[in-house]
């Protein structure tokens, strides 16, 4: 472990000690991402935030506002089915968001979590995904109706797609040639050189902006490096809000590589695909796991050709970017992050940065 990295765990561990007696001002955080890597953050997000009215599970670190801001240019699956029949933007990235955020014993976040096995047409749907279809039938308003189900499902944040665009991926590949859509673009064994957004120029919600301008933490990942992120990060105005952010910037890596996105990038390299779309400067630090992985695990994940990511921390450490390093793995039947340790690292990163004021 580097020097620099080294003393700053020991200023982390050091000031846990100091204020664990200690009550907070709840912070802001916004999250950004998409797919399983972003809900997987939230369930642990989700776990630290003061409902009014309500005493979170979790009040040492407390969250006074959680915001996800979620891609949308899914066109595969339930939600791609419904973006085709209905003209409406792919649900199933922020229906994923709301569950996470909801109390996950609830029969009604099981019920939004359901996909039909059988029944012809709907054969595939997610009911969430209908649900949403739905109510965007009934208001007009795509946004409104995920806002109507999140109070539904009673989320511990707010859940907003990154633009109300229709948009549709486009990617330069490494031998010239485009692919059109994100699904074909996952499928392609090319290399993303490029990613773009058609249309070029894509407005973000307000509420995005403000929400990042006041923000105490700021997370981009972990998710698809292109699929899950970069397409959030094309959006306009996005980039040059968070450059110009007060909060903490935090980069979370993901685990492993992965086909047809990231085969071979070390942990450095994804930041790097990232400033190579964002041309702006946009974290603080970087979360790196450097924890090994099972020999099982490794085996499962060969045949798709993924390997551990490579947490080359000293080339981080070159690029400005502080490197947070530990054991953030969690293994099941797949490999995600272990959301508590994550988020307590995110939390710890963000009390540090803020005023030292106690509450009453």
């Amino acid at each position: 472990m580097p020097a620099s990295t080294a003393g700053f765990q020991k200023k982390v561990d050091s000031l846990s000690e100091s204020i664990s007696s200690t009550k907070r001002n709840p912070m802001r955080v916004v999250a950004i991402g998409g797919g399983t890597g972003l809900s997987t953050l939230l369930r642990g997000l989700r776990r630290h935030v003061v409902v009014a009215g309500q005493t979170a599970p979790t009040d040492d670190e407390p969250i006074s506002d959680l915001a996800a801001v979620v891609t949308v240019t899914d066109d595969g699956g339930s939600s791609g089915r419904l973006r085709e029949e209905f003209n409406m933007l792919p649900p199933g990235d922020l229906r994923n968001c709301m569950v996470a955020l909801s109390e996950e014993e609830d029969l009604i976040s099981q019920l939004f979590r359901h996909r039909f096995r059988s029944g012809g047409e709907i054969k595939g749907h997610n009911f969430g995904n209908l649900f949403v279809a739905a109510l965007t039938e009934i208001t007009g308003d795509f946004g409104h109706a995920i806002q109507l189900a999140s109070k539904i499902l009673a989320t511990r944040g707010r859940i907003y797609p990154v633009t109300m665009a229709n948009l549709t991926l486009v990617a330069r590949m490494d031998d010239g040639s485009t692919v059109r859509g994100e699904t074909r673009i996952s499928a392609s064994r090319k290399r993303i050189v490029e990613l773009m957004l058609d249309p070029p120029v894509a407005e973000p919600l307000p509420e995005t902006m403000e929400a990042i301008e006041r923000a105490d933490l700021i997370t981009v990942g972990p998710g698809s490096l292109y699929t899950s992120l970069i397409t959030n990060l094309l959006v306009k105005g996005i980039p040059v809000a968070l450059a110009r952010a007060r909060g903490v910037r935090v980069f979370v890596c993901n685990l492993m590589t992965q086909a047809n996105e990231s085969l071979g990038l070390t942990a450095s390299q994804h930041i790097e695909r990232i400033y190579e779309h964002t041309r702006e400067p946009i974290f603080d630090y970087a979360l790196v796991n450097t924890a090994p992985v099972s020999p099982e695990m490794l085996l499962r994940y060969a045949a798709e050709g993924s390997t551990p990511i490579i947490p080359d921390v000293e080339r981080i450490e070159a690029m400005g970017i502080r490197c947070v390093v530990g054991n953030f793995l969690s293994e099941g039947d797949v490999l995600r992050h272990a959301p508590e340790r994550v988020t307590g690292a995110l939390l710890e990163l963000a009390r540090l940065a803020r005023p030292q004021t106690q509450i009453a």
